[in-house]
């Protein structure tokens, strides 16, 4: 698996299995990989994670900062406007604009001209998330992301 892939461990449904979290954040050391925990700081300090995901749906925005340690990073999506503003305010590094393509998932999505006119409104690192395939990967290349992210097509590639 290529070194720049990092991981973001989410679970909504489930509780948390602490065991498999240490197990995986090993093993994300272990081989030079960065990994992020979704809404739980108290787990990402605990575990040594690289930092945090602040998905769309976290509007919760906190005045206390984050005992902030070295290297650690804050990162979040979003899917429109006032959610970047938030992410902002959240003190997201990045910030990962979804869907830019089309998915059986979610039917609506932005395309190359909505997606790079949202990065506009950010100076913060802008990654593409969403409906990203082999069949439209280098569209990728007119817009204004710093990188993608994806499950569904790393999947089918077999990277994972």
């Amino acid at each position: 698996m290529n070194k720049k892939i990092h991981i973001i461990y989410r679970n909504y449904s489930q509780v948390k299995n602490e065991l498999s979290i240490k197990k995986l954040v090993k093993f994300c050391k272990r081989n030079n990989r960065k990994i992020f925990i979704s809404n739980d700081v108290n787990l990402a300090f605990k575990y040594n994670f690289d930092g945090i995901y602040i998905p769309a749906f976290n509007k919760f925005t906190c005045s206390q900062k984050f005992k902030k340690k070295t290297n650690f990073k804050i990162i979040g999506s979003a899917h429109n406007y006032q959610e970047i503003l938030i992410k902002e305010k959240q003190g997201c590094e990045e910030i990962f604009i979804s869907p830019i393509f089309f998915n059986k998932k979610n039917k609506s999505f932005l395309g190359v001209i909505k997606f790079n006119n949202l990065a506009l409104f950010s100076n913060r690192k802008i990654i593409a998330l969403g409906g990203i395939n082999q069949n439209n990967i280098k569209r990728l290349l007119c817009t204004k992301s710093k990188g993608f992210a994806g499950i569904s097509g790393i999947k089918k590639t077999g990277l994972i």
